[in-house]
């Protein structure tokens, strides 16, 4: 059986540079540097123990199908993704946020059937299905903020973290929909044939959370 660990950890300036900071707090530093290497693929001063760098909504497929033991990513992306495929057994509280739903400050009088702008499309219709609101979602990648001062759509579902561009931009939050950090998530048959160094990382990661 291969006992070679693989994690998988998530793209992105700040995001990238906390996770790095959470590895070096339990030891493990990339032997490249991973924010200016070409390179996906990390060997680390840990032996057996390699990193994978991608794009945060994709770790967890690389974690559901056993190509990574081990994941770092959003919650925004595993709601998005969904959470049945893999193991979360730690908050690493990092990229600490909201899932909200925003609209304009001065909002004119809306239908009944509203018509919501997001990335976040999975989240978004359960949010207002439980709530028994017929929407339309209209899927954006960014730039959220223009749907509604363009009339593109009546309200957004979007991260926030200070509010600040929503505020500059005459919108403000309605309504939380659901907290969001960074979480580890573990491959289910990695689990149980790598049981020991699974639990291992689990437990080195959860005595430094928080620090």
């Amino acid at each position: 059986m291969n006992q070679n660990v693989t994690l998988a950890v998530a793209k992105g300036g700040r995001i990238l540079s906390a996770q790095l900071e959470l590895l070096a707090k339990i030891g493990v530093e990339p032997l490249d540097d991973m924010k200016t290497s070409r390179k996906l693929i990390f060997d680390t001063n840990r032996e057996n123990l390699q990193l994978v760098l991608l794009r945060g909504a994709d770790v967890a497929t690389y974690v559901e199908h056993g190509i990574a033991d081990l994941g770092m990513t959003g919650k925004d992306s595993l709601l998005e993704h969904g959470e049945e495929g893999y193991y979360q057994p730690l908050d690493l509280k990092i990229g600490q946020c909201s899932i909200m739903v925003a609209g304009l400050r001065d909002e004119p009088p809306l239908p009944s059937r509203l018509k919501i702008a997001t990335k976040y499309e999975r989240t978004a219709k359960q949010f207002y299905a439980e709530k028994g609101i017929q929407v339309d979602v209209i899927k954006l990648y960014g730039a959220m903020e223009l749907a509604p001062i363009t009339g593109l759509a009546h309200r957004i579902v979007d991260i926030v973290e200070t509010g600040n561009t929503l505020k500059a931009n005459g919108l403000v939050t309605l309504e939380h929909i659901t907290d969001i950090s960074t979480q580890l998530i573990v491959n289910k048959v990695s689990m149980k044939m790598k049981h020991r160094k699974m639990q291992n990382m689990i437990d080195e990661l959860s005595a430094v959370v928080g620090e």
